[in-house]
């Protein structure tokens, strides 16, 4: 892609980078590799040429720059060479400034603005969480949510461990019954019940104190599975424009998810050394760091040669899916799979969803595995479930089979 040179057009040449005209090459250079268009990287280019007349005309030093530096700029009433006669400068443009000193400051050309320091974390906590890494083999974002639940019930159960008791236990849960759902509160207990756990094993608090939290009533395996059904399903893979780069990436996720069953942070993990090209395999790892390999089926792997070959973006890395939108970064977080699943659906203009997230079609996945025959043995390990109770919840997708075999109530009329 052709760059947006420093000095790209002749009103422009009114300002000129000075001191820092040789670095504005570089962060051209940069912004282009992260996959800017080059009218973006003529815009960057422009409020940092900008910025360096500025700092020319109040002889301020590129050395001198920090934060306040360019907080002054934001406010100057500007008298600048190119006909500008403001106030000051909008916030986009001052935006564009602050990404070329931080730029500045990765190269060592000038000093890193100073961070406001993070709340300090609770030391116990984070020797939980190392232990909940080391022992447990949770992911990342398992650690850090358990560690920030457990911060927020610290207020409640205080800093002493010795002085806990069941009693406490359970006025905190009931207590936070009363202000979150209960999904929410009993992945709460599951942080809380391993942090107690974790105080008895190193003797900072009584044992068996993990017993004594309440059990968030929801009746297991009451519902039945929510998916799509197979026309509903072949409708949102085929929403996804195949002319387009993310058509290409949202096809080839959305393949995966409904053929393997991969859950959203699956697809985030997903590197190019998991897919194995010539074994027509794909390396999973789920939870508790257990590794599977799963067959790739020809659809998905069609799917993610094309989007490989002509929607990826040409960056290093290992990631397999990365954003459409530069900079071209991977997904940061699982909600945004889900969020791509939720868009399909809108696409295919499918309203009766039961739920819209990336689960949806994971469930799909299990249900149809069933229906084409496949043992409930077959789909847990699919799926990668520890509990045959999880897989068993599938066992009540074929309704009718059900109904030939439900008894009748005591004391009805027979059928």
């Amino acid at each position: 892609m052709p760059i947006a040179s420093p000095e790209a057009s002749s009103s422009q040449q009114c300002m000129n980078a000075r001191e820092l005209r040789i670095p504005l090459e570089s962060f051209a250079t940069h912004l282009a590799s992260l996959g800017h268009t080059p009218l973006t990287v003529s815009g960057y280019l422009a409020g940092a040429r900008h910025f360096g007349e500025w700092l020319h005309r109040t002889r301020l030093s590129p050395v001198q720059i920090d934060d306040g530096i360019v907080s002054r700029f934001a406010s100057h009433r500007c008298s600048c060479p190119g006909g500008r006669e403001h106030h000051g400068v909008s916030e986009k443009y001052v935006i564009r400034v602050r990404r070329f000193v931080a730029f500045l400051a990765d190269e060592g050309i000038v000093t890193a603005p100073a961070v406001i320091a993070a709340p300090p974390v609770n030391g116990r906590v984070a020797m939980f969480q190392k232990w909940l890494r080391q022992h447990r083999g949770l992911s990342e974002r398992t650690i850090d949510r358990h560690g920030r639940m457990v911060l927020r019930l610290l207020p409640a159960l205080g800093d002493d461990p010795a002085s806990y008791d069941a009693g406490l236990i359970r006025r905190v849960i009931l207590n936070e019954l009363q202000r979150c759902s209960r999904p929410h509160v009993k992945t709460m207990t599951t942080a809380l019940r391993g942090y107690l756990n974790f105080l008895a094993a190193h003797g900072e608090c009584r044992t068996g104190l993990s017993h004594a939290i309440p059990t968030v009533p929801q009746w297991n395996l009451s519902t039945l599975p929510r998916y799509l059904p197979p026309q509903d399903v072949e409708k949102l893979i085929a929403s996804c424009d195949r002319d387009k780069p993310c058509g290409i990436r949202d096809r080839a996720i959305l393949l995966l998810l409904v053929r393997l069953g991969l859950r959203a942070g699956d697809i985030l993990d997903l590197t190019l050394d998991d897919i194995d090209w010539v074994a027509g395999t794909l390396r999973v790892q789920g939870k508790g760091r257990r590794e599977i390999r799963l067959p790739l089926p020809q659809d998905a792997g069609d799917a993610l040669i094309a989007y490989l070959e002509n929607g990826r973006p040409r960056m290093t890395g290992a990631q397999v899916f990365l954003r459409a939108v530069a900079p071209h970064r991977p997904f940061a977080v699982s909600s945004s799979v889900s969020s791509l699943v939720r868009l399909a659906l809108r696409r295919a203009g499918i309203k009766d969803a039961p739920t819209r997230g990336a689960n949806l079609l994971r469930h799909s996945a299990a249900t149809s595995l069933l229906r084409a025959g496949a043992t409930l043995d077959t789909v847990g390990t699919v799926l990668r479930h520890r509990s045959a109770n999880t897989t068993a919840h599938y066992a009540k997708v074929d309704v009718t089979m059900l109904g030939q075999i439900a008894q009748p109530w005591p004391g009805s009329s027979s059928c």
